[in-house]
């Protein structure tokens, strides 16, 4: 049995320690916001907070998270009323949506890090692929959750 902690919830899975977080999330704990993309951490759709760093879940073993605070966009605000969850609302961020949850993940990475990024900062934080190109739109979003 592998415990972990899942946004605030402590779970107990019956899997290989090798097993990726990701499935984990997803299949066995029914958290499926996170997504899968390219399946070797490029492209960010999977991103996850390990205590409070931004991590790409698709290909962590689901032993790397034992005693470490995992939070998953669910964690992030259940009723969708984080600054940045708003914000992405606000700025209709979004067009096909597939990568947001791992971009907002990034995105409350690293305003726990720096609460006034500046758009340099922005662009050298934010290194998850968004085929839409909404990129313009996450710089906003960020900038207006920064502001509160």
């Amino acid at each position: 049995m592998i415990s972990l902690n899942v946004n605030g919830k402590n779970y107990s899975v019956n899997v290989d320690p090798g097993t990726k977080m990701l499935w984990v999330l997803r299949d066995i704990l029914q958290l499926t916001g996170t997504k899968y993309g390219c399946g070797i951490e490029i492209c960010g759709a999977c991103t996850i907070l390990l205590d409070g760093e931004a991590q790409k879940s698709c290909d962590m073993d689901v032993s790397e998270g034992v005693g470490r605070k995992i939070t998953t966009i669910e964690g992030l605000s259940p009723t969708g009323t984080h600054p940045l969850q708003k914000a992405w609302i606000e700025e209709q961020v979004p067009q096909c949506g597939y990568c947001q949850s791992g971009m907002i993940m990034k995105a409350a990475a690293l305003l726990q890090q720096n609460p006034n990024p500046s758009d340099s900062d922005i662009d050298g934080e934010i290194d998850n692929i968004c085929v839409c190109g909404t990129y313009q739109r996450i710089r906003a979003a960020i900038h207006l959750a920064a502001k509160g």
